[in-house]
């Protein structure tokens, strides 16, 4: 384990793409149950500040993805009730399990667990096959396979989950049920051509490619950093969980100016459907950029900086230490199942 790499693992890592997927999904899972609470409170508590008018559009994002939400009387979503009168983030905890339920603290976690989760699957998945391959292909260079690995695992789940964002987003806006999803997509095809579907596709990648690319170089370097520090050649569950997060920070700051950019052009298109205007938000990001500078100054950019901060960092942190866990237990599976017979036959 020499300059802050993790030892180099064999190709398949000991385990089938299948289990991998299996790992990736119940890390995806766990995530969105932890972080999910975090940001109904957070909104929750928006909405006490600022009450949402009809038609506004808020991004509701549990750590793996995110979701526009329009209101329709202020009051319509289990998310953003009536709020009450809440003193700080513990005391809407409290107040909400107490007057609402527990369940109320995962409300919205529906659409995540039938987009994001597939998503988050695929994406692992290619990651960790894309490593494999790259470090046995790049020899001396291969301390760099995470940067190429995670910004080209990202371009392919962003690419195959774009269209179905926007299609939610026009269902969730309109008020449209699933059945009349054929109807939405033959619609928009014909009016704009396929390329429609991928409508504000540029604004993700330009913030999810940076985000995975540095992430996953600062992960694999962080990890392999700690292992060597705790002479360790595995690393351990708080290993990937500090790797984790520390890396998710970097990376999110660096970011943020994309994401406000992007949140931008969500809210946006979710306004302009609510009210059944022209859907036309041609704005490149360039001249977002240039507008938030112009209205808010250079920090318009890096606004909301803390609370992102405080919702990536678990979210990388659990999503990573969970995936890594569960390959861990997939390959000593595999390892028991190979040496079972073998210890059989010498005996």
């Amino acid at each position: 384990m020499m300059n802050g790499q993790s030892p180099a693992p064999a190709a398949s890592d000991g385990i089938t793409p299948l289990q991998q997927m299996v790992a990736s999904c119940s890390g995806a899972i766990l995530t969105s149950l932890f972080v999910t609470p975090l940001d109904v409170v957070k909104i929750r508590l928006q909405a006490q500040k600022t009450p949402f008018p009809k038609g506004k559009c808020f991004v509701y994002c549990n750590g793996l993805m995110d979701h526009i939400c329009v209101c329709e009387n202020g009051n319509s979503r289990a998310w953003y009730k009536a709020p009450g009168h809440f003193s700080g983030t513990l005391d809407a905890f409290i107040k909400i399990v107490r007057c609402e339920g527990i369940k109320s603290l995962w409300s919205g976690l529906p659409p995540t667990l039938v987009m994001a989760v597939p998503a988050t699957v695929i994406y692992f998945t290619c990651y960790d096959q894309l490593y494999a391959a790259l470090r046995l292909r790049m020899g001396d260079r291969a301390q760099e396979a995470p940067l190429l690995a995670g910004a080209i695992a990202r371009v392919g789940s962003v690419t195959v989950i774009s269209p179905l964002e926007l299609i939610r987003t026009k269902l969730q806006s309109q008020k449209q049920s699933y059945r009349e999803v054929i109807d939405c997509i033959r619609s928009a095809v014909e009016a704009q051509g396929w390329l429609s579907l991928w409508r504000g596709l540029g604004p993700t990648l330009l913030r999810d490619v940076p985000f995975s690319a540095m992430y996953w170089y600062n992960y694999e370097r962080a990890k392999g950093w700690l292992c060597e520090h705790y002479s360790t050649r595995e690393p351990t569950f708080a290993i990937t969980f500090i790797s984790g997060a520390a890396s998710g920070s970097v990376a999110s700051i660096a970011t943020l100016p994309f994401d406000v950019v992007k949140t931008r052009r969500q809210v946006e298109l979710g306004e302009l459907q609510a009210k059944k205007l022209s859907c036309q938000v041609s704005s490149s990001t360039f001249s977002v950029m240039s507008r938030i500078v112009a209205e808010n100054g250079v920090g318009g950019l890096f606004a909301g900086f803390l609370p992102r901060l405080i919702k990536v960092a678990p979210a990388c942190a659990i999503m990573i230490s969970t995936y890594e866990f569960g390959k861990a237990f997939f390959r000593q599976y595999n390892q028991e199942r190979l040496l079972g017979p073998l210890q059989t036959s010498n005996t």
